[in-house]
Parts: C-alpha cells; structure tokens; sequence
C-alpha cells in the first residue's frame, strides 16, 4: 500500500473526473465559492490529483458520505491523515475523531453537561454580555467586527460558563487554529499554526484538570458524569478539551460571518430588526451560506458505492460541507443571504451521529449577540474591505472593519 500525506493513495475510480485543483491553496482557501460550483458540476465526486483521494461537493452525496458512520468513519481522523494507518500528531478527539460505540458513550456525558436545561439557565447570562459588549463598541466611530467583537464575545463568554479559571483569548484562539489548520496536508497554514498552537498546548491540557476547573462550570458536570459512569481516569479532561476544540474557533468565525452578513445585506438586518421572530433564522442562514466549517474528511470503512462510483476501502473522502451548502438543486439562489429562507437541513453544524455536540450551546451564543445586534444598533455599516484568512479547515474573517449606529 503507498501512503501520500498519512493516507492510503488511490488511484482514480471509474466514472470519476481527475483534478488538478488544490482545495487547500490559498487561493481556494480565501475564494472558494468558484471553487464550489467547479467541484458540484464535475460530478458527485471528484479525484484529486494532488492528494490521491476523493472530493464530494453536491448536497446528497456529501449528507450520504457525511451521516453514515459505518461505511464512512471518522475514527481514522477527520483530515487528510489516516490514523489507521499513521500515527496521530495528537490523541483524537474523543468525539470528533471515535465511532460508535465508544462515540455512543463518551458523547453522553456531553449532553449531559449540555442538557437543554443547563444551556438554558445560561441565556440570560449570553444575553447580558452582549449587550454590555455592543454598548461598550457603540461608544466607538469604528471598529473592527472580528478583533473588537466576534473574537472577544466567545473567549469572554465560554470560559465562563465552562468553568476555566485561568485562559486567555490568546491561548484558546491559538489552540482553535492549530486544531482546524491540522486538519489539512503539510502546508504553510498548518506549519504556521502547529509552530504558533504547540506552544498553548500545555496551558490547554493543564486548564482542562479538575483542580483547574469552577465547580458551577459545565466542565464540572463532564467530571460529575465520568466520575459515576467510568473508570478512566483521564477521560473527564480528555472530553473537556474535546469541548474546547470545537467550542470557540467554531463560534468566533460564526460570529464574524454573521456580521459579515449583515453588514453586506443590511435590508436583511432590517427585516430581523423589524421581525425579532426571525433572529434565529438570520443565525441559521448565515450558517449555511458561509459554512464556518467548511470541510471534514471521511474514511470509507469498506468497498462501497454512492451514486454509481465504486469506492474503495481505506478511500480518503474530503467533504466539502460549504459547496453542499450553497447546491443550486437544494438551495435556490444559494448565495443570496436571506434571512426568511428556511433553512432545515443544512451541514453547517454536520448531520448524523456526528452532529456538533455543542451545537446548542453555540447557538445560544451567536442567538445573543444576534439579539443585541438588532436590538441595540440601528445600521451596520461596511467600513472598509472584509479580509478572509486562510485556515484548511474554517471559513473566517481576519478583519472586518464596520461603523456601528444607533
């Protein structure tokens, strides 16, 4: 078997277009709705020539790739490296990177932490904290949307209500980027964040022990649940940093979208002004047309077939959540933001077993400060050109430099 970047090398299936695109170049990375409509009108998957694996972009070929955990695993890693076959750089995520039974299990002490009731005593706390942020930021001419706002709210909010004592904005930005970044083949962007994130590692690790935890935070329940049910000793911090990876790059770059949306759309932002009805939905379609997360690999457990293309075991397959997000055949006019459109069935936030398992509490998060947004600021308004920073696996704002008006 030849390896090429940690995973098994395929040659290409029959019926499939071979592609010489790299999804990963920065090019790609910054401007990937051209890249998007490439990949869904070459067919229901795509060989990539530079990495000797598949690529799927249409609707229901990725949901089908996406959702089923027995053909397509995640527990071989959710980038490009096969953790069958190669060595992970760290241990997987206990719930990102497992398949049931084990996933079953430790995802379950999860909702428990997360339980709808807990989420819910922690609104008014989300809420009050946007407000006191977005009255603080009205009192400026001009800010910047990411540094100023989505950067700040999660790295304020979520520590808190998990129950970190002692983190910083630097240290979880740092961890979140090297975790997504990771998730890509060895290039620069990965270089970079990997030189940058090992260093945070060790602060990350040791925040995430019991003796560094709040007793009223929601880690605290990940210990009292584990505590009962397992006698893994470590399990209860490895679950906790598991919440970590996925709980603020996410809902920063969600947040940066959101205003991205606004600002861009501001009879949009109107309408939810007029309507509070529709703050959720705004939330939910932003979610889909940007696709913070933009895409996860699989790994095909067995020869299989989707849509008339043989599979074979061992198959890397990148799914490129953000292109099935704006497929013309599900979506119409699916690069148009509207906040009226409905939104069910989007992979923003994944689908099946492996749905985000804080999704609730991300949620919440973005559903305040959406909140706040229309009900304390009158306009949004662009203040200059929105950069976008190249991640291999996120779609998020460097900079958003915006005037907000009351």
């Amino acid at each position: 078997m030849n390896l090429f970047q940690g995973h098994k090398a395929i040659a290409v299936p029959q019926n499939v277009t071979a592609w010489d695109i790299d999804p990963y170049s920065k090019e790609v990375l910054l401007n990937p709705e051209t890249f998007f409509s490439a990949l869904r009108e070459r067919g229901p998957f795509v060989y990539l020539n530079k990495y000797k694996m598949l690529a799927c972009g249409r609707y229901k070929e990725t949901k089908e790739v996406f959702s089923d955990h027995k053909r397509f695993v995640s527990s071989r890693g959710v980038g490009i490296q096969d953790f069958k076959l190669e060595k992970p750089w760290r241990p997987p995520s206990l719930v990102l990177e497992v398949d049931p039974p084990e996933h079953t299990k430790n995802r379950r002490f999860l909702t428990r932490a997360l339980s709808p009731n807990k989420i819910s005593q922690l609104k008014d706390f989300f809420k009050d904290c946007a407000d006191k942020l977005i009255d603080e930021l009205l009192q400026k001419k001009e800010i910047d949307g990411i540094s100023d706002l989505a950067e700040i709210f999660p790295t304020r909010v979520f520590p808190e209500a998990v129950g970190l004592k002692k983190i910083d904005k630097e240290t979880l930005l740092g961890y979140g980027a090297m975790v997504f970044n990771a998730l890509g083949p060895d290039n620069d962007f990965r270089k970079d964040a990997m030189a940058k994130g090992l260093s945070v590692l060790e602060k990350i690790n040791k925040q995430c022990l019991e003796e560094n935890i709040d007793a009223d935070g929601l880690a605290k329940e990940i210990y009292r649940s584990t505590a009962e049910n397992s006698e893994e000793d470590q399990l209860a911090g490895m679950l906790v940093r598991s919440l970590l990876s996925a709980g603020i790059d996410t809902t920063v770059s969600a947040i940066g979208n959101l205003l991205w949306c606004f600002a861009e759309n501001p009879e949009q932002f109107q309408l939810v002004k007029d309507d509070k009805s529709l703050v959720g939905n705004a939330v939910e379609e932003s979610l889909r047309l940007t696709s913070p997360v933009k895409a996860f690999c699989r790994t095909s457990a067995i020869d299989t077939e989707v849509s008339g293309v043989v599979i074979e075991e061992g198959t890397k397959i990148l799914c490129v959540l953000g292109s099935a997000n704006t497929d013309p055949e599900v979506w119409e006019n699916p690069y148009k933001y509207d906040v009226t459109r409905r939104t069910i069935g989007h992979l923003a936030l994944g689908v099946g077993v492996h749905n985000c398992v804080g999704q609730t509490l991300a949620r919440a998060e973005i559903t305040a400060l959406a909140s706040s947004l229309t009900g304390l600021v009158k306009v949004i308004k662009l203040a200059g050109k929105a950069t976008w920073k190249p991640n291999n696996a996120m779609r998020s704002l460097a900079s958003l430099p915006i005037i907000l008006e009351t």
